[in-house]
């Protein structure tokens, strides 16, 4: 299979963070609803982060920390991605990079959970889970989610490939992903956030949410919440990967 490895973007948003040489922590949700419903639900759950104008259809909302709280109730980007999926019809994408080293995506379609996908789940921990990426048996369910189901041989190809860190980040990953999927690419772009985005949309056609709000109460509500979600973590985002000698990881 031939991909375009051309140039790519990672992506320090706001709480994205450098994650070592090159390697940036963001994370996103991506889904198909109107901008209107999406603010909405957002809303209701203190949402933080960025929430871009519509394309083709999807809505785009980036976490405003890559791998910390970013909603009510100990939600991260997973957690604020399965909030909208209960509430909004269409499929839901969460998404997850790691200091570069680790991809994390999660699919939800009508309400429910289609498949979670990581591309090596020993990143950060001191033990003996496996590194193989797990959950690429999904992409033929994650392509149908998204109209594509055509594509599910060469998504599920790019999952299970194994990365040479020294050579390839995830972004590069991941714009591949977004690109299969007919999802905006721009995502792996936007490290000139508060400012326009390269390929993406410009800096005033952003709306910005802290704690769910807009203007001056969003930003005393923004503080105040911070504090309190820096103290909170979110949940790990999987659990039990395969260990060395150990049984299958099961969603």
């Amino acid at each position: 299979m031939e991909r375009d490895h051309g140039r790519v973007y990672p992506v320090p948003v706001g709480g994205g963070s450098a994650g070592g040489p090159g390697g940036y922590t963001y994370a996103a949700v991506v889904v198909r609803a109107g901008a209107g419903e999406v603010q909405t639900a957002l809303r209701e759950v203190r949402f933080s982060g960025w929430l871009a104008p519509p394309e083709a259809g999807w809505v785009v909302a980036v976490a405003a920390s890559g791998a910390g709280t970013v909603a009510s109730g100990r939600r991260g980007v997973v957690g604020a991605a399965e909030w909208l999926a209960s509430r909004l019809a269409g499929p839901v994408l969460a998404l997850r990079v790691l200091a570069d080293q680790q991809l994390l995506l999660v699919v939800w379609a009508g309400g429910v959970v289609v498949g979670r996908y990581v591309s090596d789940p020993s990143y950060g921990l001191d033990d003996d889970t496996l590194p193989d990426p797990l959950g690429a048996e999904h992409a033929a369910a994650f392509a149908a989610a998204f109209g594509h189901p055509h594509i599910a041989g060469d998504l599920g190809e790019l999952l299970a490939e194994e990365l040479d860190p020294d050579s390839v980040i995830e972004s590069e990953r991941l714009g591949a992903v977004l690109r299969l999927l007919g999802l905006p690419s721009w995502l792996v772009a936007v490290s000139s956030l508060p400012r326009d985005i390269p390929t993406g949309p410009r800096a005033a056609e952003l709306t910005r949410l802290r704690a769910g709000a807009t203007g001056l109460g969003g930003r005393v509500r923004g503080r105040l919440a911070e504090v309190v979600r820096r103290r909170r973590p979110p949940p790990p985002a999987f659990t039990d990967p395969p260990r060395g000698g150990g049984d299958p990881w099961l969603l």
